[in-house]
């Protein structure tokens, strides 16, 4: 993949706000493909059509894919083992 393709996961900041109520992109996710641990704020996104995909920079595996249709989001999580969403207190 070319490295100038893809913005940092902050891309992903305004179209999550649709689904989550806080900034998901200071979550930690954990890749299920090599298993790095980071920010989403630092996965690979590439886009913005037919959706977000997003990698992780580590191994490029596809760790989020968003995509928006005219009354319904799609949100796949599948390459992400998990995700610890700081909220307030």
């Amino acid at each position: 993949m070319d490295q100038l393709d893809y913005q940092d996961g902050n891309a992903l900041a305004g179209p999550l706000s649709e689904i989550f109520t806080l900034d998901v992109t200071t979550a930690h996710g954990t890749c299920a493909g090599c298993g790095r641990r980071g920010v989403l704020a630092e996965l690979r996104v590439y886009g913005p059509e037919p959706g977000l995909v997003a990698r992780c920079p580590g191994c490029e595996e596809v760790v989020l894919t968003l995509v928006r249709g005219p009354k319904d989001a799609w949100l796949d999580l599948r390459g992400s083992v998990s995700l610890r969403i700081p909220i307030a207190e």
